[in-house]
């Protein structure tokens, strides 16, 4: 049974979705495919929302779990320190750890398993986003998972995972991921902004090398007079038309719109 959730997010009905042990409200509005949206840091804020709004237009269903902070709360220095502090502490997330799939993306697996199960379609979507960001590469282990995408992948954190690139995934399920993507066709589209050090140019390198040309990786000269830009989708957006945020926002969901064919609801 659904009940609609409070404001900004009234428009997305609150779900519950268990799996080993763990349960968590999933927020869901929209038709079509499924589309996981994983929120940055502090959370499912209002332009994350937005942005899941923009994939619910291109025909899709979107599910959004929540993960770590308060849904709906603007972003915000309290809201940041209350929302990372716990995650980054985590075994499920294990923020630091290297050459590892934290074990919270089994959850995410499930999700997006009964998420097919339940909307139909060719397959599911997934776009994490900067504590998230990675996941989608590591979720695509399974059959379900046709789009995945990495907007500013972040995990692990550190100047070992900086130096070494890397990519926040297991050896078995990298290994996984390259032999399914080679035999179905398959690729990931990643996006970070080239000054970002909360996202190095050494995680790049490492999934073009990995990947090959499985690997779509959209690097944004950050801009001169945004020194800190980060987030591609959703806070540092230049939402006009040129735009090399606007141009990658589109990309994105021209590519999962390509990947699960749909066509726009409006």
């Amino acid at each position: 049974m659904r009940v609609m959730a409070i404001d900004p997010l009234n428009d997305f009905a609150i779900e519950s979705f268990s799996f080993g042990g763990k349960t968590r409200a999933v927020y869901v509005a929209g038709d079509g495919p499924a589309v996981l949206v994983m929120a940055e840091m502090p959370g499912i804020t209002p332009n994350v929302a937005a942005f899941a709004r923009r994939v619910i237009s291109r025909g899709f269903t979107v599910y959004m779990p929540h993960l770590f902070g308060t849904p709906g709360e603007p972003p915000s220095a309290a809201a940041l320190v209350k929302a990372v502090a716990p995650a980054c502490v985590s075994k499920e997330f294990r923020a630091f750890a290297l050459r590892t799939t934290p074990p919270a993306i089994d959850w995410l697996r499930a999700l997006a398993r009964h998420a097919h199960q339940t909307c139909g379609g060719p397959g599911v979507g997934a776009v994490g986003m900067c504590f998230t960001g990675g996941f989608a590469l590591a979720m695509a282990t399974e059959p379900e998972m046709l789009a995945p995408v990495m907007s500013q992948p972040s995990l692990p954190i550190g100047p070992r995972a900086a130096k070494s690139g890397d990519i926040g995934c297991s050896d078995a399920d990298l290994l996984a991921v390259k032999e399914r993507f080679a035999s179905e066709d398959l690729c990931v589209l990643a996006l970070r902004f080239t000054k970002d050090k909360l996202v190095p140019g050494t995680r790049f390198e490492s999934l073009r090398r990995e990947l090959g040309d499985r690997f779509i990786g959209v690097e944004i000269e950050t801009p001169a007079d945004r020194p800190k830009s980060h987030s591609v989708l959703t806070e540092d957006l230049v939402d006009e038309p040129g735009e090399p945020t606007y141009e990658a926002l589109h990309q994105v969901l021209e590519f999962l719109q390509e990947r699960l064919q749909t066509t726009p609801s409006v």
